[in-house]
């Protein structure tokens, strides 16, 4: 009788490779190893067309190389980028995406989180808004900008700092009357601090400010009312607007731009996040940039660690300012 086919297995690969039977199983778990042996085993695993069972070694493990993140969207800018970094990141360990958009519909959160644990993922990584929501126990948990509790890590950049960053960076630019405008939930989380650092900087440099801050079911009419109140006899007398998201600091832009105010000659104008044109080309507008890499693989690193005991509740990355044509640089 003719010879059966047989599928590869991980020994006829570690002999394809010329390594120990081990070190194919942590590449393919995902597991710390050499670059040179990665490398080897997965060649190996290309030329012999080896496909690994991960039903079959989530039974063995408890493991199932998947990670669940829990977002909003990826129309934004900034979520984009991140889910993009968060995949690359994972896809380092070997690890999957399993992608759960809630369009800001809170109630979707716990729903994708039961949804995960369903999936027998091997942590989450979320961003969410849910103002009860619930942290399960025995999975790891990684938040995105919102703090639980110690036993749950946050990941975040300098909120306050970045502020504060563009406060003074305004009062450089010779701004002398400044506003900070957002919209966002009521709940309180890391963003809520760029509010903070801005208002701590004009006190502290005494520069006259104002705030106005709209919850996400507020009409949005209220900023072009706001900025009107501000235009007399075809002037501005705000010169200086720092701006909650990018996102948001364009829309304004678009407003100020019907009402014949001009950006950023007669007012000048800063976002927040780092968002660029098509994801990799110049800045939509000049803004406080987050380290949208940094935090992505900060994430997968602290849910794969599996272990908490070490790992800081609230992880803070450093931002910095750059130049997107709305200053007057």
């Amino acid at each position: 009788m003719p010879k059966e086919n047989k599928s590869p297995t991980m020994a006829d690969v570690a002999r394809e490779a010329g390594v120990a039977l081990g070190t194919v199983s942590r590449v393919v778990n995902g597991e710390p190893v050499g670059k040179e042996f990665r490398e080897k085993v997965n060649e190996a695993i290309r030329k012999l067309g080896y496909r690994y069972n991960p039903s079959g070694r989530a039974l063995r493990t408890d493991r199932t190389n998947t990670v669940a993140v829990i977002i909003p969207n990826t129309i934004n800018p900034f979520f984009s980028m991140l889910v993009y970094h968060i995949n690359i990141a994972l896809e380092k360990h070997n690890y999957k995406m399993m992608l759960c958009f809630t369009e800001y519909d809170r109630d979707r959160e716990p729903e994708f989180i039961q949804l995960a644990q369903h999936n027998r993922v091997d942590g989450i990584i979320a961003l969410t808004y849910h103002p009860s929501l619930v942290i399960p126990e025995g999975i790891p948990f990684v938040t995105i900008d919102r703090f639980f509790s110690s036993s749950v890590p946050c990941v975040s950049s300098d909120n306050f700092g970045g502020g504060y960053l563009a406060a003074r960076k305004l009062k450089e630019l010779g701004c002398t009357n400044v506003a900070f405008m957002r919209t966002g939930s009521a709940i309180t989380n890391e963003p809520s601090k760029r509010r903070d650092g801005f208002v701590s900087a004009c006190v502290e440099m005494g520069l006259p400010f104002e705030v106005i801050c709209l919850e996400d079911s507020e009409p949005f009419e209220k900023f072009e009312e706001f900025l009107t109140r501000h235009l007399e006899h075809g002037r501005m007398s705000l010169d200086g607007l720092f701006v909650g998201t990018d996102s948001l600091a364009w829309k304004i832009i678009r407003i100020l731009r019907k009402m014949n105010v001009r950006v950023p000659e007669d007012v000048q104008v800063i976002g927040f996040d780092g968002s660029r044109m098509f994801g990799e080309q110049e800045m939509i507008v000049s803004t406080i940039v987050q380290p949208v890499r940094e935090i992505a693989e900060t994430c997968v690193n602290t849910v794969l660690t599996r272990d908490f005991s070490n790992v800081p509740s609230l992880i803070c990355l450093p931002v910095k300012y750059a130049y997107g044509g709305t200053t007057k640089e």
